[in-house]
């Protein structure tokens, strides 16, 4: 009988050891996952702002939002260990956005001009545009003299408005939010131009019979990433990034994609 007692005495005492392990084993793997979820869930977030209505360095395919600019900017956060979202908004938007500490930074085909340097910071550049002016075929104006005095369309505060703005005077430029309600615009008579950069330029001539972009270049330029200008740690890591993605072919390759030589 002492003996019996013994063992149940002896038995509970093993349980009460076990279960203290058990629990301990519990709480170390527990603490494990929320360690490894915290983890997860503190990855940084590198917002970026664009334009969507820019192809083909940014716009929609289906729900996403494809182009140039993101697929940089994905490499770009892809080498910075971030997180990338994209939020589309105005295209005036953009830098005052990024001022007030709403994006991280603002990527939409962004030529670095003085006036925007008052602003924002930028990148060094990642590519080069050249700003050409569209015209129905069977236009009098022949070439980028011959602008002078015409009704332009542009977009709203893109180099297209600022330049022409500049050369022709505010009362002969109409601005639209975007190049297709531009060019829509061209098509119904309502401007007799639109100035914008190549590219997108060759998509809406495309999608338009009775268009075409003039010989003659308008302006070149280069088109860089906008930053806070408090932020000068980020704008040093991403511009540290893009050096890297420039150096090993990766931003020549995402633009050969679709851009062809």
């Amino acid at each position: 009988m002492k003996n019996s007692k013994k063992l149940i005495a002896i038995l509970a005492v093993i349980a009460i050891i076990a279960g203290v392990f058990v629990a301990c084993s519990a709480k170390t793997s527990t603490d494990e996952n929320a360690t490894q979820a915290s983890g997860a869930e503190s990855k940084e977030t590198l917002v970026m702002a664009t334009n969507a209505e820019f192809p083909p360095y940014e716009f929609h395919e289906g729900d996403a939002i494809v182009g140039i600019d993101a697929e940089i900017a994905q490499a770009i956060a892809d080498k910075l260990g971030m997180e990338l979202k994209i939020e589309d908004v105005a295209f005036d938007s953009i830098i005052p956005g990024v001022q007030a500490g709403k994006y991280d930074m603002g990527m939409a085909g962004m030529t670095v001009t003085d006036e925007r340097l008052k602003s924002v910071n930028f990148s060094d550049s990642y590519a080069k545009g050249v700003q050409v002016v569209i015209v129905k075929e069977d236009s009098d104006i022949k070439s980028v003299d011959d602008v002078k005095g015409k009704k332009i369309g542009v977009q709203t505060s893109t180099t297209g408005d600022i330049y022409a703005s500049d050369d022709y005077g505010e009362e002969n430029v109409t601005k639209f939010d975007n190049g297709a309600v531009a060019v829509q615009a061209l098509v119904s008579g309502k401007v007799d131009c639109v100035i914008i950069d190549n590219e997108p330029a060759k998509s809406y001539v495309e999608a338009n019979k009775g268009l075409k972009i003039l010989d003659t270049a308008y302006v070149e330029e280069n088109y860089a990433i906008c930053f806070n200008k408090n932020d000068t740690e980020l704008q040093e890591k991403v511009n540290g990034a893009l050096k890297e993605l420039i150096a090993d072919g990766t931003v020549e390759k995402i633009v050969s994609k679709y851009i062809k030589a």
